[in-house]
């Protein structure tokens, strides 16, 4: 079991290099992993489930003690991204297809890869760990809510069918998680160690289906979709730590923000332009998925460097 461990570790730690690798097989060598596709969504389901055995009830105590820096967060995360995802997507005059899943991506809650990004950066995980508990227990309403309101102009949305996904796929796994950690206990915990493999293992099925199932697509559009991905989620930090910091936020607090703001759990955003609109709009979610896996280490590389220059330290 501690082999497993360890190689659950080195996996996780080496995660970005993964989903890069197996994006560019996809994308080379399509037809090996169109196989994937109709996993997409029970894929996503183990992720959630994971995500629900590691919850304790102390994430939750940390939004009754400090309410207000969670709330920053919450906000901060459903109202910058989807708001610079449609900023982007008809300031860019992008198309239909394209605009929705980019608007997809951006209402989505956070992702889980924050809460180790918050870590690596010295930031505050436990803020990082309830603002991405909030945010994805909120996703069935907000999330489909949002995308009506900002994507109905490219096309017809409807939000009732996107909440019973977003429930299947994400609260009712995570719900059965947390049961599992509740009625097994130290049993659970030996199973939590090899976590990370198995998320790993679940992300880039995910991202070298997509990429497999879109490559002509994104042969042709696939530069442009990056560049607004990358803008996007730059955008998605800077703001939010601009946002923390405006709010009078401690430096460790700002970090926390601005890596949840910033990174999507775009795993949820492939499953649900997989399931209610097309192929072509969960390129984004796809994209975004690998590209977090770099900008995050690069952002958590930042701002190691501000604790060095001892800014902010209250």
């Amino acid at each position: 079991m501690q082999a497993l461990a360890r190689l659950s570790r080195f996996v996780g730690n080496t995660f970005a290099i993964w989903v890069l690798l197996f994006a560019a097989l996809a994308f080379f060598y399509p037809a090996a992993f169109r196989g994937i596709g109709p996993y997409i969504v029970p894929l996503l389901g183990l992720i959630m489930f994971g995500m629900g055995l590691t919850l304790s009830k102390d994430d939750f105590r940390e939004v009754a003690r400090r309410p207000l820096d969670v709330a920053i967060g919450v906000g901060g995360q459903f109202v910058i991204m989807p708001g610079l995802a449609w900023i982007l997507s008809t300031t860019l005059a992008l198309p239909p297809e394209v605009a929705v899943g980019v608007i997809l991506v951006g209402c989505c809650p956070g992702g889980t890869a924050s809460n180790v990004m918050t870590f690596l950066a010295r930031g505050d995980v436990a803020l990082s760990v309830a603002i991405t508990s909030v945010t994805t227990l909120l996703a069935p309403i907000v999330t489909p809510a949002l995308i009506y309101l900002l994507a109905s102009q490219w096309i017809e949305v409807s939000a009732s069918a996107m909440f019973w996904s977003i429930v299947q796929v994400v609260v009712l796994p995570i719900a059965l998680g947390v049961l599992v950690q509740y009625l097994l206990k130290e049993k659970v915990e030996v199973g939590v160690a090899a976590l990370p493999l198995v998320s790993v293992v679940a992300i880039v099925a995910i991202v070298a289906a997509v990429v497999a199932g879109n490559q002509a697509r994104i042969a042709t559009s696939g530069l442009m979709i990056f560049a607004v991905v990358v803008l996007h989620n730059a955008l998605g930090l800077l703001i939010g730590y601009g946002l923390a910091k405006l709010c009078g936020m401690s430096l460790p607090k700002r970090k926390a923000i601005s890596i949840e703001v910033g990174m999507q759990n775009s795993g949820l955003g492939v499953a649900l332009a997989t399931a209610h609109f097309s192929p072509l709009a969960a390129v984004p979610s796809a994209i975004f998925s690998v590209w977090h896996n770099i900008s995050g280490p690069l952002a958590a590389t930042l701002f190691r460097r501000f604790d060095a220059k001892g800014e902010g330290k209250h």
